[in-house]
């Protein structure tokens, strides 16, 4: 099987109330772990690249990983640029193989986001690639995006139909709450989704998909495990599942998990080094890291995003 884009995957998540998840993937045991859970499942995926990924890959090795992957899964995958933040990046990863870019011109005015948004959706469309935008700001940090709370801001309901109408993107994602990494809350403050924002934007885009970025849960398992074995993660919190499973329900047919991914993959190295202080063989503390991913993903996919059996 090729690589897929995500429209039909979208179309199916919408009508199917449930979410496709898009796990962002730096390197081999991190793909395995992710497309053995799929597999398992049976659940449509999207793999996605950030510009940092890239860099400390190479976007020629990645490609080719999730070739494999194909190869071993027959799955449906949709290869995707996460947080592309310029015409040129993401010109190079449609030209690269991907199927998939998202350009975010949230730091821009409106009128900048849309001007640059367009450009990139005129190139990919010609060439069958799929483009996801986003209105609004997240907080938090991942690889070159860093929001500060102060600079973040809730997407305008307002806004939306102008932008979808004038840019041609084919989903939309929106800030409602979640926030990147392992966020660090105010003490005493707890993640709150804004649902009624949802609410809004889903009647102003009717059958349109949503997506949502910064949606790790922050398992507190692996915060411990971390903690544990001379890490220091006192305030990690992220978004509760129930309300990810909700916003599955809805019109939310994207949901990105990528701090997860980390304190999984960390978590379970820590412990592995911590118990064998002597072993130097990668293939030893990075199976167990794997398969910490594996049983992760598992989980997402079945109780969270609901998209098992989906493929």
């Amino acid at each position: 099987m090729a690589l897929v884009t995500s429209k039909e995957m979208f179309q199916k998540a919408y009508d199917g109330g449930y979410a496709i998840g898009a796990f962002n993937v730096n390197n081999m045991e991190i793909i395995q772990g992710i497309t053995e859970a799929a597999k398992e499942v049976s659940a449509p995926l999207i793999l996605q690249v950030s510009a940092g990924a890239r860099k400390y890959a190479n976007h020629t090795y990645l490609v080719k990983l999730v070739e494999a992957a194909l190869i071993e899964t027959d799955l449906p995958i949709c290869l995707h640029l996460d947080h592309g933040d310029s015409f040129e990046l993401c010109k190079s990863c449609i030209d690269g193989g991907f199927t998939s870019v998202m350009i975010d011109g949230s730091h821009h005015s409106f009128e900048d986001n849309i001007e640059l948004t367009k450009k990139v959706v005129e190139y990919a469309h010609e060439r069958g690639v799929v483009v996801e935008g986003e209105l609004g700001r997240l907080a938090g940090i991942e690889d070159d995006v860093n929001v500060s709370e102060e600079d973040a801001s809730y997407t305008r309901p307002s806004e939306v139909e102008e932008f979808v109408t004038r840019t041609g993107v084919d989903s939309l994602a929106i800030a409602i709450g979640t926030s990147h990494g392992a966020y660090k809350f105010k003490p005493g403050q707890k993640p709150q989704l804004r649902f009624d924002i949802l609410k809004e934007v889903e009647k102003r885009l009717p059958n349109f998909p949503i997506v949502l970025h910064g949606a790790s849960s922050v398992i507190p398992e692996f915060v411990d495990m971390i903690n544990a074995n001379g890490g220091n993660m006192p305030d990690a919190i992220g978004i509760p599942e129930d309300m990810l499973r909700e916003a599955a329900k809805s019109a939310v047919c994207k949901i990105n998990i990528d701090s997860d991914l980390r304190l999984a993959m960390t978590g379970s190295i820590r412990k592995y080094m911590a118990e064998n202080p002597a072993h130097f063989d990668p293939r030893q503390y990075l199976s167990p890291a794997r398969a910490a991913i594996k049983e992760l993903v598992k989980n997402k996919l079945i109780n969270v995003l609901g998209c098992d059996g989906k493929a």
